[in-house]
């Protein structure tokens, strides 16, 4: 089935004649292609409308739905408006989570039916992945995994985040990544208790613990991953929290499984942490889910009460971050199944040094 057939499948339990998909990560999900396009989706039909700079590559990649440019003299909205009217749609689902204001103004203008706010539709379909996203998200995270261990080669003292930043970029582009899921995290020494450090002019010395996180896209899907080495001789507190986060990460893990909320998975590594007595410097969440966007539902949080289904990959990523002097994070991809979860990452995460 494909996923605009699995939309379809999806309207009538949300009260819905017909859906409208306009953002970016949407389009991508219901039909494959990434454009500059929208898409109605009906029980019986799918329409993708683009335009000439991308109608024969949609043409080609789009089997089963009817793909064209917009009728002369016709943008998007009045095309669609002719649609609704012509399939008799009343209810309208459309993405609440990424349409501005100012569209659904110009939407609600144009297109004479009630606009549903159906996020949740995606959103729910989205957190399960089928074969084919899974295996690109699989190699996604083999070349993140092989990009570890040629940074590892060129990581020293002398270096700045934004040189080991720009070679992770050029590591996995060569590797066959299509680009980065995210802009890399690179942070050496007290830049590391900074959860989302940007790159900058800082230079790595020996002692410190550099915290490097990237991932990269391969047929539209993400990896994401994080380790933290130490370039020379860590100290006595430094091999404490490392180790900590590690049986932290490894505590929520063994917890994780199709059926579990996010708030036990969270808690689960939490606990250690905060037995450890470092519980106020984990601010975040355990892990979040990821796909098509970097950042995706659901999540391994306190605010997330309900279980997740098999077939989900999500990060598993605790940390302990002390300003002003160090951070340490270690992540994995995992996905959950009946019986417990499948870590799709194999970097080693025992603590390295250089």
């Amino acid at each position: 089935m494909t996923h605009f057939e699995k939309i379809a499948a999806k309207l009538k339990d949300q009260g819905l004649d017909a859906m409208l998909i306009t953002s970016e990560p949407g389009e991508f999900y219901a039909v494959g292609f990434h454009g500059e396009g929208v898409a109605l989706i009906t029980p019986g039909k799918t329409w993708y409308y683009t335009d000439s700079r991308y109608i024969e590559a949609a043409q080609q990649l789009i089997p089963g739905a009817d793909v064209s440019l917009p009728p002369k003299g016709l943008g998007y909205q009045k095309t669609v408006a002719q649609l609704v009217k012509d399939n008799s749609v009343s209810k309208l689902g459309f993405e609440e989570q990424y349409m501005s204001v100012a569209s659904h103004t110009a939407w609600t203008k144009e297109v004479d039916a009630e606009f549903v706010p159906a996020s949740e539709l995606l959103t729910e379909l989205r957190q399960v992945k089928d074969a084919d996203e899974l295996a690109a998200m699989k190699e996604a995270q083999r070349i993140t995994d092989e990009a570890l261990l040629e940074i590892l080669n060129f990581l020293k003292p002398g270096l700045t985040e934004q040189e080991v930043a720009a070679r992770l970029t050029y590591i996995m582009a060569r590797k066959g990544a299509e680009r980065n899921s995210f802009d890399p995290i690179v942070a050496c020494g007290a830049n590391g208790s900074k959860p989302h450090a940007v790159p900058g002019p800082d230079v790595i010395q020996k002692g410190q613990f550099v915290t490097m996180d990237f991932g990269c896209k391969v047929g539209g899907y993400c990896s994401d991953m994080t380790r933290t080495v130490a370039v020379g001789k860590p100290t006595e507190e430094m091999e404490f929290v490392y180790n900590t986060v590690l049986k932290a990460q490894l505590a929520g893990i063994a917890v994780a499984k199709a059926g579990v909320t996010g708030k036990e998975v969270h808690e689960a590594g939490a606990k250690v942490i905060e037995d450890a007595g470092y519980g106020e410097y984990f601010g975040h969440g355990f892990g979040h889910s990821l796909g098509i966007e970097i950042h995706e539902n659901p999540g391994f949080h306190t605010r997330n009460e309900k279980p997740i289904p098999a077939g989900a990959l999500l990060s598993a990523e605790p940390g302990i971050y002390l300003p002003g002097k160090f951070g340490v994070r270690i992540e994995d991809v995992v996905m959950l199944t009946e019986g417990g979860c499948i870590d799709i990452t194999h970097s080693p995460k025992q603590l390295i040094i250089l």
